[in-house]
């Protein structure tokens, strides 16, 4: 699926972070959502290396990524931390500034890496999400109806942990059959194995209950501290983000650079539904940002 790729274990703080990398241009981080892995990229990722040096990563938690338990408020799977380990590897591929893409969970920690690593975060492209503090704000029936997942997720362990368990594979579909377009099949098999392990499955509930608690509080912190980098939000016609929030409005808040935002023909699942839109919309940002640095 990543012909050409070099793949490698890049030793970050607490861990072991899997990525894949290819391209000699500009660095870009693409991160991954739930209940996923880097692998949601292999349709976008290979076009895009044509232009930039492209890096997809597993989360910590996911895929083939280190494990760790949640801590203390679930503190290991803040944004804060997983924000950290993206700069780490980063870093260690020795990319000091870089553009960054996050879909679903990944574009939540790409928000808070943009927040707390403002020089090195040069735009940001979030997929399919308002931010998280906003999402929970304004929930009401429709939002909790159509993604009650959230609220499962942090429910304490392990309740969630053991549901899920009982049969790991009807669990991820009844996820991707949120989208009517995804496709399932080999890739939704490699989705499994990396998912299926007891300790990964603990850990992405982690993920949502540190979305829930100490991610809430380091939001509130610097609500009003706007990010000063361009921000392209792109949003599934069909999901629930694109009906139910004004995701430019929403977004404008946190820039004080313009927001560039446009509908996708496709419900969550963006970079595997509409591939071609995806690179193209990826593509057209961020090099006219790469020639406004020059």
């Amino acid at each position: 699926m990543f012909s050409g790729f070099t793949k490698k274990f890049i030793k970050v703080n607490k861990g072991k972070i899997f990525c894949r990398f290819k391209g000699s241009g500009p660095p870009l981080l693409l991160l991954h959502g739930y209940p996923q892995t880097h692998a949601m990229w292999h349709k976008t990722a290979p076009e895009l290396s044509k232009y930039f040096t492209v890096i997809v990563a597993d989360l910590r938690g996911y895929g083939d990524s280190f494990v760790l338990s949640g801590g203390i408020n679930h503190k290991n799977y803040s944004k804060r931390e997983m924000a950290k380990d993206m700069v780490q590897l980063m870093s260690k591929l020795s990319f000091k500034k870089f553009y960054v893409v996050g879909h679903d969970r990944g574009g939540r920690v790409a928000h808070r890496m943009a927040r707390d690593f403002r020089g090195k975060i040069l735009a940001l492209s979030v997929l399919d999400i308002c931010p998280t503090l906003d999402m929970y704000e304004h929930t009401d029936m429709k939002f909790a109806k159509g993604y009650f997942h959230w609220f499962y997720l942090i429910q304490p362990a392990p309740l969630p942990e053991k549901m899920i368990m009982a049969d790991p594979k009807k669990w991820l579909k009844s996820r991707f059959n949120r989208s009517s377009k995804f496709a399932i099949g080999r890739i939704e098999d490699e989705y499994l194995r990396a998912f299926k392990q007891k300790k990964r499955i603990h850990a992405t509930c982690e993920d949502y209950r540190a979305a829930a608690t100490i991610d809430l509080e380091h939001d509130k912190k610097d609500r009003k501290k706007k990010l000063n980098i361009p921000i392209q939000v792109l949003w599934g016609k069909n999901g629930v983000v694109g009906k139910q929030f004004n995701s430019i409005k929403i977004w404008q808040k946190y820039t004080n650079k313009k927001v560039y935002g446009i509908e996708v023909n496709s419900d969550h699942f963006i970079p595997e539904e509409s591939p071609k839109q995806t690179i193209n919309h990826l593509k057209k940002f961020f090099l006219k940002n790469v020639k406004n640095k020059t």
